[in-house]
């Protein structure tokens, strides 16, 4: 798929990372992970042809096909939700002309045997497969459902893409990556603009996927649904762990672990050599033991350590004063944006110490819910706040609002206070704002380093109640580890909005689900809300498929032991018509293949060679027995979880 080769990068004569070598097989799912500035993104672009390197080579299969998500991207506006994200089969038809040009090249040829006819005909099975995968029949409705598992509802797909944010244009060009089915998928930060819906639906596709994902992300939750191994980037050189993030993690520490004791041991060694040649340096007696000692010295390869992992800095609030027992009374609360009603009737009570979640689809109002707490924008209904109530508030239009001509570490020095301003450089260090960046003036900062900085400042400040939006969309895992600890740390009161389930996980007690005006609440954490909404689908698909058929009204008096006995007969019957359902898919799976291996067999053959409609039914067999196998999985697994034993 994609073999790199002595890769090195520099910038600045600064090499970013050298002599790097791996490769990208078929069905590979990478998580690509290391500090930021570590060179990711950097890596991706050069895998995809968007970037040259210092040396080395980068070679795919030449039918291979790549696509690249990046972090930012730049849209063509002009045209609706659902033109754009049909642009993805554009290169059909030049494809479908690829085809029949190598269709035609095949009939024309008589060296069946030869090694350029085999390969010729690898191509042709290969170009015409991705055609019966592309084909425009049913591509609309293929558009749909990838838009709407991205978040899009059915009357936004006429919507002008130029409305839409930033956020939701990425999603666009997401859903286009996938509906074109690459070989290889390059996915730089993919979940950044996801609510936790689109998430789930995101990694069960890329779990199903036949592509290859090489992937770039600080959601730990989601690479570890996805990945099945491990490539960091440290100290300018590639480490491949065969193994998923978790697993990782462990061998990563016990890699480190081995380091220091190798390290320590040839420190010791060292130590003992040198002294030895400093005591018998000059006595004749033991001059060949001395020279013995200095070329041993000469030859010895320093033992390298990985980078120390900066999350070990443990960061606390300043201490807070104690506000009333709620500081947060939200009663009948409604919220219009013109005819849109976006918050309605709503009712909630925050207590004194709470940490809560704020989820839900994007658009769905958990913003507005804060920007009407904050005073922000206009509503009907009562939102109080408790007596002695400060607010700290993050979001991301607050990081617009430092001032440009401090530097870093001036920004974060007027508002450190005690002996929290002996541990600034620690801090920014942990933060991502270590050596000479934190002598940079803030006008100069990425809008992600400002967002860094400005939620440094928010820690620091002496409040009792916090409000966050989205905090960790510009950490990595090892900031977003500081941040979470010091907010289980924190003795207020915290409302978090985040689709980051890793970081709610054991951080928050209590999630609202903000949905169709409405805000839901589920007492628990994280895990427990995720569970409950994974119970609530379950259990709507099994109304769906054992809801009886409606019945005429002289039947409404049935009594209670006939309803239940039809009941249970209506349900033994849908099982009898699940279990056919299964039995009928294992067969024609079976037929199928059968079919394929006499296709196979006549293939072998010249005369077989050289038909090329043999070709074509093979082609078109393998993605029927693709398509019936995954009919059979859902079937198989519907009976499983419907018609218990």
């Amino acid at each position: 798929m994609i073999t790199v080769n002595n890769l090195s990068v520099e910038f600045n004569a600064r090499p970013l990372f050298a002599d790097v070598s791996f490769v990208i097989n078929p069905k590979d799912r990478v998580a690509l992970v290391g500090k930021n500035g570590a060179g990711k993104s950097t890596l991706l672009k050069i895998l995809c042809g968007k970037q040259s390197p210092t040396t080395g080579s980068v070679s795919a299969g030449k039918d291979d096909t790549i696509g690249y998500l990046p972090q930012v991207m730049q849209l063509q506006d002009g045209r609706t939700v659902m033109e754009e994200t049909m642009t993805a089969f554009s290169a059909v038809e030049s494809l479908r002309e690829e085809v029949e040009k190598l269709r035609r090249e095949l009939t024309q040829r008589q060296d069946h045997d030869s090694e350029d006819y085999m390969k010729l005909v690898e191509r042709f099975t290969h170009e015409n497969e991705r055609l019966q995968l592309l084909g425009s029949e049913g591509g609309r409705a293929e558009a749909e459902r990838t838009l709407a598992g991205l978040g899009f509802k059915p009357e936004e797909f006429d919507r002008p893409t130029a409305e839409l944010s930033g956020g939701w244009r990425m999603r666009i060009e997401l859903a286009k990556i996938l509906l074109q089915r690459p070989d290889i998928l390059l996915l730089d930060e993919p979940t950044n603009h996801l609510d936790i819906e689109s998430i789930r639906w995101l990694e069960n596709f890329l779990v199903k996927s036949p592509s290859a994902v090489l992937l770039v992300s600080h959601d730990r939750a989601f690479i570890n649904k996805v990945t099945n191994r491990t490539m960091e980037i440290s100290c300018g050189r590639i480490t491949d762990y065969k193994v998923g993030y978790d697993d990782y993690v462990r061998l990563r520490h016990e890699r480190r672990e081995q380091q220091l004791r190798a390290y320590e041991n040839q420190q010791r060694e060292i130590a003992e050599m040198k002294d030895f040649i400093e005591r018998f340096r000059y006595k004749p007696t033991k001059a060949v033991q001395v020279q013995n000692r200095i070329k041993q010295l000469a030859k010895i390869v320093p033992i390298e350590v990985d980078e120390v992992d900066n999350s070990a800095l443990h960061l606390k609030f300043p201490p807070c004063s104690r506000s009333g027992d709620y500081p947060v009374i939200c009663e009948e609360l409604t919220k219009f944006y013109g005819d849109h009603c976006v918050l309605r009737n709503v009712n909630l009570t925050i207590k004194r110490g709470e940490k809560v979640a704020f989820v839900g689809r994007n658009g769905e109002g958990k913003s507005t819910w804060v920007k009407c707490l904050m005073g922000e924008t206009d509503f009907k209904g009562t939102l109080k706040l408790g007596h002695g109530v400060e607010i700290g508030y993050y979001a991301q239009n607050q990081a617009q609002l430092l001032d440009g001509e401090l530097t870093v570490f001036d920004t974060i020095d007027r508002v450190a206070t005690g002996d929290i301003r002996t541990k600034i450089r620690d801090i920014l260090g942990a933060f991502m704002f270590g050596g000479e960046a934190s002598d940079k003036k803030v006008k100069v900062l990425s809008g992600g380093e400002r967002s860094r900085l400005a939620m440094i400042r928010l820690l620091l400040e002496p409040v009792n109640f916090l409000i966050l939006d989205e905090p960790t969309n510009h950490l990595d895992m090892r900031t977003k580890d500081v941040l979470k600890e010091a907010l289980t740390a924190f003795d207020g009161t915290v409302i978090v909005v985040s689709h980051d389930r890793d970081f709610l996980k054991g951080l928050v007690s209590r999630v609202y689900e903000f949905g169709g005006g409405n805000i839901r609440e589920h007492i628990g954490g994280i895990e427990d809300f995720l569970q409950d909404k994974e119970r609530e689908e379950n259990a709507t698909r099994n109304e769906t498929l054992t809801a009886p058929k409606p019945t005429e009204e002289k039947n409404a008096e049935v009594s209670e032991g006939k309803r239940s006995y039809e009941e249970r007969k209506e349900f033994a019957r849908l099982k009898r018509k699940a279990e056919k359902e299964v039995a009928q898919l294992e067969e024609k799976v079976t037929a199928l293949e059968t079919e394929k291996a006499e296709i196979e067999e006549k293939l072998a053959t010249p005369e077989g060679a050289a038909n090329t409609a043999l070709y074509t039914r093979y082609t078109a067999l393998q993605q029927e027995i693709r398509e019936t196998e995954e009919r059979w999985e859902q079937a198989l697994t519907d009976l499983e979880e419907n018609f218990p034993d």
